[in-house]
């Protein structure tokens, strides 16, 4: 059975796919035509956004009030990773910066996606995009990452500087359905 999150039918020739053993993992192919779905990880790019010395976290307009997290987006056709977070920051927060500095990569395996950190040092006046609902900014020492993903990255550039790295406890996926159920 091929899972929900994959092709059902062939892109190229619309047979029905089947999964097998394609490049030594079970993957949905195309006996007809030989497609085969890989499946890759999308490449991301995130923003530890620091702003008048603070760190910027952003809450998308679709989370919850309590969540917040780096800025974050797809990269373009043709674009570098640096250029996706400096144009990611100027939309989302209306601020400019000039340079990013890798922080690092980190898989995001529930989002199938490969999260590419950078440190964007952003300056302008703050004007939230489309997407943002609030921003928070926060002494360096006062951020509390999260365990996953770009809390990852947020962690490694609080470590750079010499901080502590306290992260915080997410409730874990069974306590989240119990909640939403009630």
């Amino acid at each position: 059975m091929v899972e929900s999150n994959h092709y059902r039918f062939c892109p190229r020739c619309a047979a029905p796919l089947k999964v097998a053993l394609h490049g030594g993992r079970e993957r949905p192919g195309c006996a007809s035509c030989g497609w085969v779905h890989w499946d890759n990880p999308t490449p991301v790019v995130a923003a530890v956004i620091e702003y008048e010395g603070k760190v910027l976290l952003a809450r998308n307009v679709a989370w919850p009030p309590k969540m917040f997290a780096l800025v974050t987006g797809f990269l373009e056709r043709d674009e570098s990773p640096a250029a996706a977070v400096l144009r990611e920051v100027k939309e989302e927060t209306g601020l400019d910066a000039t340079q990013a500095t890798l922080i690092g990569a980190y898989g995001f395996a529930q989002m199938n996606q490969l999260i590419l950190g950078y440190h964007v040092a952003a300056h302008g006046t703050l004007a939230l995009g489309a997407e943002l609902a609030e921003v928070r900014l926060l002494e360096p020492e006062r951020v509390r990452p999260w365990p996953l993903a770009t809390g990852l990255a947020l962690a490694d550039w609080l470590r750079a500087r010499g901080l502590p790295v306290h992260f915080l406890d997410l409730p874990s996926t069974s306590e989240r359905n119990a909640k939403a159920a009630s």
